[in-house]
């Protein structure tokens, strides 16, 4: 095989490779860093900076009283779910100041992952209604920090008023196997949204044939 047979073969492969644009949103301090780090493969990008004085009066650290940075951009990571398949995150500021940039990070998301903190459920409701309104699929994760109120999937979904079928887990932003299930229950649940759509548009056009 020639070299030029080679690079071609490798273009190839590249481009039968599926990447997926998934968003990791939530409110302040939920721990949307520390998942997008936790399940990277690559060094995750992070644009932190120190919590300030100025910030104070905009920024609720209730219930976060031990955090001292805040994401002002957004964070960025890759994880290989199989072979063939990997994953893009990019995580979102989780302050209201910083929405703008969420209509261009949700460009071409396949899905989002909307983590939720029971101490502060009230914190992921613009998410929810951002994704919602968009029809962006996503999964609503439940980061379960220690010393906080276990609840369950389904009181957290009555809580949240989320449309019926929306996925809600459990799970801990820190561990790398719990942070790639949470990614792969969004995967599949995205997937089945997107096929269920596909059918329901091309349902009419096979009607009239």
């Amino acid at each position: 095989m020639t070299d030029r047979e080679q690079d071609r073969t490798g273009e190839d492969e590249e481009l039968a490779a599926l990447a997926l644009k998934i968003l990791v949103a939530g409110g302040f301090g939920v721990g949307k860093t520390t998942l997008v780090g936790a399940v990277s493969e690559i060094r995750p990008l992070r644009t932190e900076e120190l919590l300030s004085e100025a910030g104070e009066s905009v920024d609720d650290t209730g219930g976060v009283d031990q955090k001292t940075t805040t994401t002002v951009a957004m964070d960025f990571g890759r994880i290989t779910i199989r072979e063939g398949l990997s994953l893009y995150l990019f995580g979102t500021p989780g302050q209201d100041r910083f929405w703008f940039l969420w209509d261009e990070l949700s460009q071409g998301a396949l899905g989002a992952v909307v983590l939720a903190d029971t101490r502060r459920l009230e914190d992921c409701f613009p998410a929810v209604d951002y994704f919602e309104h968009r029809e962006i699929p996503f999964v609503v994760a439940v980061n379960c920090f220690t010393g906080a109120r276990t609840f369950g999937a389904h009181e957290v979904s009555k809580a949240l008023d989320l449309e019926q079928g929306t996925p809600v887990v459990l799970c801990d932003a820190r561990d790398k196997d719990s942070g790639k299930e949470v990614l792969i229950r969004l995967v599949e649940y995205a997937g089945r949204v997107h096929a269920a759509r596909l059918l329901h548009a091309v349902a009419p056009r096979a009607e009239q044939v």
